[in-house]
């Protein structure tokens, strides 16, 4: 007799169960896997992307003395308007700063005072001078002015000099103000720049107060600082008591040494150097001394660059500075 093969037995109702159970779990644990290294690799994408971001300087400060159309064209007000506008457009963030000198038309130039951010009294030769903030747009840029004024020391006055070309006295005081007025208006404004630009010497007290001064402000502990050289010499010496008067929290007199009485135009801008992580020189022709300094003291240096290439070769400085900060 033949043996009859014996037939598979049939799994129970509740075996088939179990195994249809089985099959769901791996087909869902194969899912799971899947869609966790796909996460994975999104979030390696993301945070590969925001260190790439990280090392780049995202927002520029500028503090400027003339910026068109506010006040007559020249090299540096030309600078103050194309410059930041060139860098917004690369994808930077900025503020722009610059004094409300009194031969700007507030009226036409469509300024206005903002009222938060007035108000604080800046003592400086132990008198109390009210800091006044306004704030103007040059529309086809995009961009926001910021004006630093005070009835004393911009208010019915030229910039530098009057009308008939004799500087201020009180010039070195006006540079104080200013100075000051721009660092707490951007502490105000609770706004953290990487870049500082600063650029002409009534700027070059900036540097320092930055540096020493406002070292452990937030706003400013992590800032890397510009300063622009220009052809923009002023031919009378400030007050012998300038060093007493800029004095803050944080300054010694070994500080300012390089300020030798009475300080002249190259000892202030020697100053602004030795306090900034980098230097440009802006015009063709300056006062060399100043460069031959930066470059002896190791700053980082970018040499004159013609106006087609200018704010091309600042936006790579920026990141030059700021990535040699942070080795």
């Amino acid at each position: 007799m033949q043996k009859e093969e014996k037939q598979p037995e049939r799994a129970s109702g509740k075996q088939q169960l179990i195994i249809n159970n089985l099959t769901i779990h791996k087909e869902l644990y194969r899912a799971i896997a899947c869609f966790n290294a796909l996460f994975f690799l999104y979030l390696c994408r993301i945070f590969t992307r925001r260190i790439v971001i990280m090392t780049k300087a995202n927002k520029v400060l500028f503090i400027t003395q003339e910026i068109t159309p506010y006040v007559s064209e020249s090299e540096m007000a030309n600078i103050g308007r194309n410059l930041p506008q060139a860098i917004q457009e690369k994808g930077r963030e900025i503020r722009t700063f610059m004094p409300k000198w009194g031969n700007i038309n507030e009226r036409r130039n469509q300024l206005h005072e903002v009222i938060r951010l007035s108000g604080m009294n800046l003592i400086i030769d132990d008198t109390d001078h009210p800091l006044i903030i306004k704030v103007a747009s040059i529309q086809s840029a995009r961009m926001q002015v910021y004006f630093i004024d005070n009835d004393d020391y911009f208010q019915n006055r030229m910039q530098t000099a009057d009308e008939n070309g004799v500087e201020y006295d009180d010039n070195d005081s006006r540079a104080i103000f200013y100075a000051r007025g721009v660092l707490e208006t951007v502490k105000k404004l609770r706004w953290t720049p990487d870049v500082i630009h600063c650029h002409g010497w009534m700027t070059a007290l900036a540097p320092l107060y930055i540096k020493k001064a406002y070292k452990d402000e937030p706003s400013f502990r992590d800032a890397k600082v510009i300063f622009s050289v220009y052809e923009d010499d002023f031919k009378n010496t400030l007050s012998n008591d300038f060093a007493t008067k800029l004095m803050l929290k944080g300054i010694n007199k070994k500080d300012v040494a390089t300020l030798k009485e009475p300080a002249d135009y190259a000892a202030l801008c020697k100053l602004a150097v030795d306090y900034s992580d980098g230097v440009i020189q802006n015009s063709e022709h300056i006062n060399e001394d100043i460069m031959d300094y930066a470059r002896q003291s190791g700053k980082l240096v970018l040499d004159y660059q013609t106006p087609d290439v200018y704010a091309s070769a600042c936006n790579e400085f920026y990141d030059k500075v700021w990535e040699a900060e942070q080795k």
